[in-house]
């Protein structure tokens, strides 16, 4: 058995799994900590159904703590960013792009050494061991704890960041290091973006995995722990220490893979809505459509892999206003649902305080609704049909209408199929698919970078990215017979010589559990 959790902006979902089968699922609302409702749920589990913690055998979370964080500005570390790239890449410093809030709340401290490659992988310039010295010194004066290193064409070559990381910790011992060919993608700017807010977030996330593992022994469950990444596959307790970047957008992610679970459908929409928002994806191949451009976190702009996802302020907890027409959200109630809609005894009029007064729903107590107007309850859900309807046809590639599968505790408010929608589709379960897809989620591992490739040879190097691919999804805990390619990407570089490409291969499979420990009890 399996247990999915995915923690929401309103509520907190869990799941038990076994196999394709679901025994039990419970909804609780989200705390301020979050981890209390994580327990919360879980025991919502366990007085569903009985079952030893003992027969779980892995725990899946997606979280939302990590790009709150963010969104928020709270819980980050100083950070420093270390650019290998003089005399290069002088005239657009780290930092550059940012909102001067969240620069302020780092730190925004930045160095620019000499170091970096070419495109085919010459050094620009050597490591300057006495330059990164003198940083270190700095670094060690500001009391940074964290620091980001990122490198020209770092893709092709990782090696002078790694080095530059062996000055830095020598001189600076328990310096948190993160890289950024490990993290990004082509975009010096984008990519070093992304390397930053992952070590801003590293401290953070042994607080997280320590809260969440306690959070779960409390409960006597002493299963492997992990955490959704934001391309819809699992890594565990370690890795998410190291890259909590990666579970940015695992909630949507989440719901897209557990909508497809739930359907069978492999190409489709998707559309999520939730407490607080509306989420809408597209699928391929059971996997959401990745985002092809830089996405911005919080004003900055990044490039690490990212489903590409439309989100509105649109859901359960959408507050109703009238005056100048019918408006529905943006602003939630959020996990204060049970405290303020007019259900609940609150006064304040919610799109689930409609639901309920058009028998869409059964939540709290209908008596408190009665008194809405006929034709106020009418207009909210056109709107929101009319919303849904515009998200998808943004989201769609063609003419051709396509099919929905909608889920999510907020979807009783789509109740008839918006225009442009071919078949809509509300599985069952369909309140709990984000759980279900972390429940159920795969191991990945990816390869994207540069390569010079001779036509003749062309066959043999998308090959050889395509072993990579797969090597690094077993590498991450994925069964070996399991695995397979579900994308291979190549987009060739005219800017270039040398018939230079960007290769992007894929794969994904079963995670292994046979012969893993379990986490030891405190």
């Amino acid at each position: 058995m399996h247990i999915g959790i995915d923690v929401g902006g309103t509520n907190t979902d869990a799941v038990l799994v076994e196999g394709r089968e679901v025994l039990a699922e419970c909804k609780r609302a989200t705390t301020a900590d979050v981890t209390t409702g994580i327990v919360a749920a879980v025991s919502g589990l366990r007085a569903a159904r009985a079952f030893d913690p003992v027969s779980v055998r892995a725990v899946m979370i997606g979280t939302t703590h990590f790009v709150n964080a963010v969104v928020e500005g709270r819980g980050l570390a100083q950070t420093a960013a270390v650019r290998l790239g003089l005399p290069a890449t002088r005239a657009l410093p780290p930092f550059v792009d940012w909102p001067e809030r969240l620069r302020r709340v780092i730190g925004g401290h930045g160095y620019l050494c000499h170091g970096g490659h070419e495109y085919d992988g010459r050094v620009i310039s050597p490591l300057d061991e006495g330059e990164l010295r003198a940083v270190a010194a700095d670094i060690a004066a500001k009391g940074v704890r964290s620091v980001a290193i990122s490198s020209v064409f770092s893709l092709v070559n990782g090696d002078l960041e790694r080095q530059a990381a062996e000055v830095l910790t020598a001189e600076v011992p328990g310096l948190l290091v993160s890289f950024s060919h490990e993290i990004g993608r082509l975009g010096l700017l984008e990519r070093e973006n992304a390397t930053i807010i992952n070590a801003a977030l590293r401290e953070l996330a042994e607080q997280i995995a320590d809260g969440l593992t306690e959070s779960l022994t409390a409960q006597g469950i002493d299963a492997p722990l992990y955490l959704s990444q934001n391309d819809g596959t699992l890594m565990d307790l370690e890795y998410a220490r190291c890259y909590p970047v990666a579970t940015f957008s695992s909630g949507p992610t989440n719901s897209m893979r557990g909508g497809a679970f739930l359907s069978g459908l492999a190409d489709c929409a998707v559309v999520d809505v939730g407490g607080t928002t509306t989420d809408v994806g597209m699928l391929h191949n059971g996997f959401p459509r990745e985002a092809s451009s830089e996405v911005l976190i919080s004003g900055v702009r990044t490039n690490f892999r990212m489903p590409d996802v439309l989100s509105v302020g649109l859901g359960g907890g959408s507050v109703v206003r009238t005056g100048n027409g019918v408006s529905v959200g943006p602003d939630s109630v959020g996990f204060r649902l049970a405290q303020q809609a007019l259900v609940f005894g609150g006064d304040t009029v919610t799109a689930t305080d409609i639901a309920v007064a058009a028998g869409l729903a059964d939540i709290g107590d209908a008596s408190l609704v009665r008194h809405l107007d006929r034709s106020l309850v009418s207009s909210v859900l056109d709107h929101v049909s009319d919303r849904v309807a515009g998200l998808v046809d943004r989201m769609r590639t063609g003419p051709e209408p396509v099919p929905v599968v909608l889920v999510g505790g907020g979807s009783v408010l789509v109740p008839e199929k918006p225009a442009g929608v071919s078949e809509l589709i509300r599985p069952e379960h369909h309140g709990f698919a984000n759980a279900i897809g972390a429940a159920i989620a795969q191991v990945g591992g990816e390869v994207d970078r540069v390569f010079t490739i001779d036509p003749a040879r062309r066959d043999e190097v998308l090959d050889a990215a395509r072993q990579e691919a797969v090597d690094k999804a077993v590498a991450a805990g994925a069964r070996a017979d399991s695995v397979r390619i579900v994308e291979v990407e190549e987009i060739p570089l005219a800017y270039l010589p040398g018939n230079a490409s960007r290769v992007r291969a894929r794969a994904v499979g079963d995670l292994v559990l046979e012969g893993v420990p379990r986490r030891a009890r405190a």
